[in-house]
């Protein structure tokens, strides 16, 4: 057996992307049933999760970790209107390249077009199994290019919505 082969999936996921994007679909997207989609579906073994980090959101992170994902923290920024600022594309890039000789594919969740050029070399040396986007009316246009790869988290509403328990 290859070396490949034998490397498991890995995905690396944009957190802010993905919660604004499910956000702004009116949704809560369950963390946990993703993990488990990403797991049985595309095989994924670790899932890098990148986000912010603010004090106020222990109880998320404590969840994600618990749900099976590896958080990487960004520091924030708060900027002069008052928004916290904690934009996490260049830490996914670094850490997807610091992984790279540890999987054999990869998952990348995101719409962001600045993605694009870390999804090319990544298909380029086969190591892109799919490119999940949050909201399929709207992302960059960068990224129809990989149009055999994708995959739409908007799709999978119905599997993936959070319930309340009554």
């Amino acid at each position: 057996m290859d070396k490949k082969q034998e490397l498991p999936t890995y995905a690396f996921i944009d957190g802010q992307n993905l919660y604004q994007s499910i956000k702004e679909q009116g949704w809560i997207l369950d963390h946990k049933k993703f993990r488990i989609y990403l797991r049985d579906k595309l095989h994924v073994q670790k899932a890098f999760y990148f986000v912010g980090y603010l004090q106020s959101q222990h109880r998320l992170y404590s969840n994600l970790q618990n749900s099976g994902y590896s958080l990487i923290f960004k520091k924030t920024l708060t900027i002069s209107n008052g928004n916290v600022k904690g934009n996490v594309d260049a830490e996914l890039v670094l850490n997807t390249m610091i992984q790279y000789h540890n999987f054999s594919t990869s998952v990348i969740v995101a719409g962001d077009g600045d993605y694009h050029c870390l999804l090319e070399y990544l298909e380029k040396t086969n190591k892109l199994k799919a490119l999940i986007i949050p909201n399929k009316n709207k992302y960059s246009s960068l990224l129809k290019r990989f149009g055999n790869k994708r995959l739409f988290v908007s799709d999978l509403r119905g599997k993936l919505e959070y319930t309340p328990k009554k």
